[in-house]
């Protein structure tokens, strides 16, 4: 079944007739073509599409949010009286907030592709100048994964919005190996070819990993920090996602009450931007069919808001910030400003420190204070002195993420923007120097 405005319109008259007072129904089709490499060669290639449906419901208040992957009429038409009746048999709510009254308005540079469609051969000509760029730069071997998709994205609700979006992303992943314990890793992504730069990430990783020859034993501690893009990323996006009114409204953020309080450095801001055309995580609408906006999170350290969609704001006492989320407001694209100081400047102004270049598996000890561990992947080197010493291994960061946005003395003069699948929001990210960082002994 073709997917447009009309079986939309189908389908919300039907939400409607069993009882629904708000519906959004909202159809995904994208295309994608993935391409896996290792032992410097493609090993992989494969394409596909997918289409899924998603419905939303609210009874006065009452919610619920069903999707599908079968678009047939008739699993659409149960889908639809299964979320309605979900929503009927919800628990009362304290809140309810109408969806916003369209139509709206929206940027026309956001509402389609900046680019052309990239074709197959250029795609394993990027494979191929990553790959070279980890050769290049002291990797002996290249391995990571290439995903290009195209989509197209349809809206549709009670509130009068009918609204449509495409959109194009590229993402590349490098892990440069120069032995088998001395590994780099680096991320290009982008929404438009003209900035998506495989060869240089492969470089980045490769030059990592020959830094990481022969790595000894870390000894745990507090140490001065230096995180790296891929880190500091990995940082951001969870206090991008932490800033949700949702998880502050239940309290579960350990952003909850310091709302126009000083909770980071003066010298940290962070905001999300999905206005930003050409950037992978731009889009026009939030899921409620608001125009996006810019949204100020964090400015010098000062906490400015917190991200809303209709029914949290309500709680709240002010507007949505256009972060729908149907149930959990969430951000789209996530920047943070950069400073005045290059790497190397960076690294000179650490007497005893420890670099991070990339992590994973961060777990949380207590989200409400924001206590966490995670574990350094890939180069992590012992600086001294304002020089990089040697490189580590056997180490966990183990610390507070309150403690680390407070203790941000410096960051870098240059961003990267990162995704992976550690980092699943398109991240703008520099180096960072923290104060202090606790590294405790890795049982892994």
């Amino acid at each position: 079944m073709k997917l447009d405005f009309a079986v939309h319109r189908r389908f919300v008259r039907l939400a409607q007739r069993l009882g629904a007072s708000d519906v959004v129904f909202t159809s995904h089709q994208t295309l994608w073509q993935m391409i896996r490499f290792s032992n410097n060669k493609i090993t992989v290639s494969k394409n596909g599409s997918t289409v899924s449906v998603d419905v939303y419901v609210s009874v006065k208040g009452r919610r619920a949010v069903q999707s599908t992957t079968d678009v047939s009429p008739k699993s659409i038409e149960e889908l639809v009286r299964k979320t309605v009746a979900a929503a009927k048999s919800s628990p009362e709510t304290d809140v309810y907030a109408s969806l916003p009254k369209g139509p709206f308005k929206y940027d026309k540079k956001l509402l389609k592709p900046v680019s052309a469609e990239v074709s197959p051969e250029q795609l394993v000509e990027y494979v191929g100048e990553a790959v070279n760029g980890g050769l290049d730069n002291g990797g002996k071997r290249v391995a990571g994964s290439l995903v290009y998709t195209r989509g197209k994205m349809l809206l549709t609700t009670t509130g009068g919005v009918e609204a449509s979006a495409s959109s194009m992303g590229i993402e590349i992943s490098v892990r440069a190996f120069a032995a088998d314990d001395a590994t780099g890793h680096f991320v290009s992504v982008a929404a438009d070819p003209k900035q998506f730069t495989p060869y240089q990430a492969g470089a980045r990783a490769g030059e990592i990993a020959k830094m990481a020859l022969n790595p000894v034993d870390g000894e745990a501690g507090v140490y001065e920090g230096l995180l790296g893009p891929m880190t500091f990323a990995h940082i951001l996006e969870q206090v991008g996602s932490w800033a949700s009114a949702f998880y502050v409204d239940g309290e579960m953020s350990f952003l909850t009450g310091l709302l126009g309080q000083k909770a980071g450095s003066d010298v940290f801001s962070l905001y999300d931007d999905p206005t930003l055309a050409g950037t992978y995580g731009a889009t026009p609408f939030d899921d409620e069919g608001l125009p996006t906006r810019r949204n100020i999170l964090f400015e010098n350290g000062v906490l400015k808001t917190y991200l809303h969609n209709s029914t949290t704001a309500k709680k709240f006492n002010t507007s949505s910030t256009a972060n729908a989320g149907l149930i959990v407001p969430h951000p789209y694209n996530l920047v943070c400003s950069t400073g005045g100081k290059s790497l190397d400047k960076l690294i000179s102004s650490i007497d005893n420190g420890i670099w991070v270049t990339n992590d994973w598996y961060l777990r949380y000890q207590n989200y409400r204070t924001g206590e966490f561990s995670t574990i350094p992947r890939d180069g992590l080197f012992l600086i001294r002195k304002g020089s990089v010493e040697k490189p580590l291994k056997g180490l966990r960061l183990s610390d507070n993420m309150l403690n680390i946005l407070k203790g941000i003395r410096q960051v870098g003069n240059e961003g990267y923007w990162i995704k992976w699948w550690e980092v699943e929001i398109p991240t703008y990210a520099p180096h960072a120097v923290v104060e202090k960082l606790n590294f405790t002994r890795s049982a892994l």
